[in-house]
Formats: structure tokens, C-alpha cells, sequence
């Protein structure tokens, strides 16, 4: 048996202070464990330190978020995502002169219709009208030179619009596509009550821009005896007929009882 004499601790009676507390076991409980008055403790320096490197580590994942998921980087280069089944089904074909005046509705309402007027009719002093109009319904070259260059001087009836200044050009920021430039010009010369009938097509614009680019005053006004002299003449290019089916998303012809493919997206090129 242990002696009591081992223990000198718990041989004196414990006795309680003046506030009614025992001095010597609050001792030891402090000795223990601090706690604060609140029933609190102060956070440990390591756990601000561990909460300190995780919040950088964070910062430094969302900084770098754009390469970190970037779709170039993920795959390898001229990689294609393939549509999934039945995704490639796109809006059915459409007869090729409604595809194209689809597209060109589009452009009048952003780049003619101020000038021209929600008709096509003008205001007779500073914007002629397209309605009827020789230029716009007749050869096709000579029209597209119009669109991309502007006019200066007098049109053909004689009579000189938007005083001095003249049309300006409908490319100002060299960024019409053949698709808006081709689409444009079918939508003018089939409504409005214009009806031309046929369809200018994307191979007959692109040879308008070629040969806009190669004019002897590229990037200046066309004018009316350059018109006649340089473009009397219709656009290059093969002939469709306004009611063959066309994809409406490309305007590239689409065989009978297929639909319109949408376009396979291709990934971003990597930075």
C-alpha cells in the first residue's frame, strides 16, 4: 500500500480563499489549461499560418484560371469536337433566294436603312431611292462597286446626292463578309417591290472584293464614269437558281432531303 506520506499534496485539507475558490486547484487547472474568462481560447498562430497558405494557393489557381482551363491547351492541336448524335441537325434548307435575303435584311437594317428608309424610297434630296432603281437592278459588278466604295458625283439620273460628300462607303471598317455583301444586294434587288428574280451569290461578292481591291483609286469614291468605263458588267461567277435549297446558315448548297449542318466548332487557338 502506498503511504500517505508520498502524497504531501492531499495530506493538508484543502481550504477555500476569501471568494470562496480553492487558491491551489485553480493553480493547477490554469497550469492545464489557459482558458479565457469567455470560455474562449485565442487561435493558434499555426491555424492563421495554414489559412494564410491556402488563401494563396487559391489566389494563385484563379489567376491563372484562364490557362488553367483553357479548351487549346486541355486538347492537342487540330483537334475538332465532334457534335454529339443528332446535335448536327441544323434549321432545315431553305429556297436560296429567301436564305440570302434573310442574310441581307440583316445588313439593310444596320448599314442602309437610315439613309434609304425603312422602303427603300429615300428623301428624294439627299438619298435617292432604290426602289426601281437602274443601278441597283441592273449589272451586277457596277452595283457591288457602289456598296463597297460609295459614289461621288452624279447617279444615273443625272442628279448628285448627299451634296459634296456623296455616298460614302458601306465597308468602312473593311469587315463586310462576301455572305453580307452577296445577301445585301439579292435583298435589294428582290424587295422593295424590285423583282429581279435572282440571287447574287457569295463566289460572285468575293469577286467583288477582289476586284474592288484592284481598282486604280482603291480605298477612294467611285464616280460615274469609272462605273461605266471600268464595271458595266455582271459579277463572276456561277449561276444558281433562287429556288435551289441552300444550307441558311452558309448559304452553301444543300442536297435534296438534307438538313442544314450546323458548323463543327473548332477550339480556340492557344495563347
Amino acid at each position: 500500500m502506498s503511504n500517505s506520506n508520498d502524497y504531501p499534496e492531499i495530506k493538508a485539507p484543502a481550504r477555500a480563499g476569501a471568494d470562496g475558490h480553492v487558491p491551489r486547484d485553480a493553480a493547477a487547472c490554469a497550469r492545464e489549461k489557459n482558458i479565457a474568462a469567455t470560455g474562449k481560447e485565442p487561435v493558434s498562430v499555426y491555424v492563421i499560418a495554414a489559412c494564410g497558405v491556402a488563401m494563396l494557393a487559391a489566389g494563385a489557381i484563379l489567376g491563372s484560371a484562364g490557362n488553367l482551363f483553357d479548351y487549346g491547351k486541355v486538347f492537342r492541336d487540330g483537334y475538332k469536337r465532334t457534335p454529339a448524335p443528332g446535335a448536327n441537325e441544323g434549321p432545315p434548307p431553305k429556297a436560296a433566294v429567301d436564305a440570302y435575303m434573310a442574310k441581307g435584311k440583316k445588313v439593310w437594317g444596320s448599314k442602309c436603312i437610315t439613309c434609304h428608309g425603312p422602303e427603300a424610297k429615300g428623301d428624294g434630296n439627299n438619298f435617292p431611292s432604290l426602289v426601281g432603281s437602274a443601278w441597283a437592278l441592273g449589272e451586277t459588278e457596277r452595283f457591288s462597286m457602289i456598296v463597297l466604295n460609295g459614289l461621288h458625283g452624279p447617279m444615273s439620273t443625272g442628279k448628285t446626292y448627299s451634296g459634296a460628300a456623296g455616298m460614302p462607303t458601306q465597308n468602312p471598317n473593311k469587315d463586310m463578309t462576301p455572305e453580307e455583301l452577296s445577301g445585301v444586294m439579292t435583298y435589294v434587288r428582290n424587295n422593295f417591290g424590285n423583282t429581279k428574280g435572282d440571287v447574287v451569290t457569295v463566289e460572285m461578292a468575293k469577286a467583288a472584293f477582289e476586284i474592288s481591291a484592284k481598282r486604280s483609286k482603291a480605298g477612294q469614291q467611285v464616280t460615274t464614269e469609272e462605273l461605266t468605263a471600268d464595271h458595266l458588267k455582271a459579277l463572276p461567277g456561277k449561276i444558281i437558281d433562287p429556288k435551289a435549297m441552300v444550307d441558311p446558315l452558309t448559304l452553301n448548297p444543300v442536297f435534296a432531303g438534307k438538313k442544314a449542318e450546323a458548323p463543327v466548332i473548332a477550339p480556340p487557338p492557344a495563347k
